[in-house]
């Protein structure tokens, strides 16, 4: 009797483990539609720039693949770095990116961002389609969102494509720009983010 009565409890253990476990499961389209209503509630309230940066960085750490991005925009030169090298660039990298996001998307007044539709592309990458609403200062923009979906109860964002223009890759060209044209030298980059970083 006490046999049958844990194998029940088990039972009930793990079908109660795998209610919980989809219900943190979050598909692609509601991770950004709640992710640019955070944004839009910041930017929206009587916050101070300052404030709003603070804000806006700590919905981008938990929001978007800061790291991912980070070396995909080394591209080919991230198999030249050591490990010292890799560690300091992670850390450049994220100050350099919160910085960036946060700074300007602060100057933004509450703009509306409407999620349309997503397709799968694969187990790990979902795009999610989307339009900041036109207002009389500016026209309608499409923005599709590249998003990571390997862990599906932390989808993460990887990519911004507006009007088909990739963000990950243009800043990955311009990575690319600075240290080709300095011999190939990766201190060229770290400087370059230092210099921004501390501006």
């Amino acid at each position: 009797m006490y046999f049958k009565k844990k194998i029940y409890l088990l039972v009930i253990f793990f079908f109660f483990f795998s209610l919980i476990k989809n219900a943190y499961s979050i598909e692609p389209n509601i991770f950004v539609q709640s992710t640019v209503n955070r944004a839009s509630a910041i930017l929206s309230d009587n916050f101070s720039k300052e404030e709003k940066i603070e804000k806006l960085k700590e919905v981008a750490v938990d929001t978007v693949d800061i790291m991912g991005i980070g070396f995909y925009t080394l591209g080919k030169h991230r198999k030249n770095l050591n490990d010292q090298q890799k560690k300091e660039y992670s850390e450049l990298f994220n100050k350099y990116f919160l910085k960036s996001f946060s700074s300007r998307l602060a100057e933004y007044s509450n703009p509306k961002i409407d999620v349309i539709s997503q397709e799968k592309i694969n187990e790990k990458y979902t795009m999610v389609s989307s339009v900041l609403i036109a207002t009389d200062e500016r026209p309608e923009v499409k923005i599709d969102w590249r998003i990571y979906t390997k862990n599906p109860e932390k989808p993460l964002i990887r990519d911004l494509i507006i009007e088909g223009l990739s963000l990950a890759r243009t800043q990955k060209e311009e990575f690319n720009s600075i240290i080709q044209s300095n011999d190939g030298n990766i201190n060229a980059l770290f400087s370059s983010l230092k210099e921004f970083i501390n501006k």
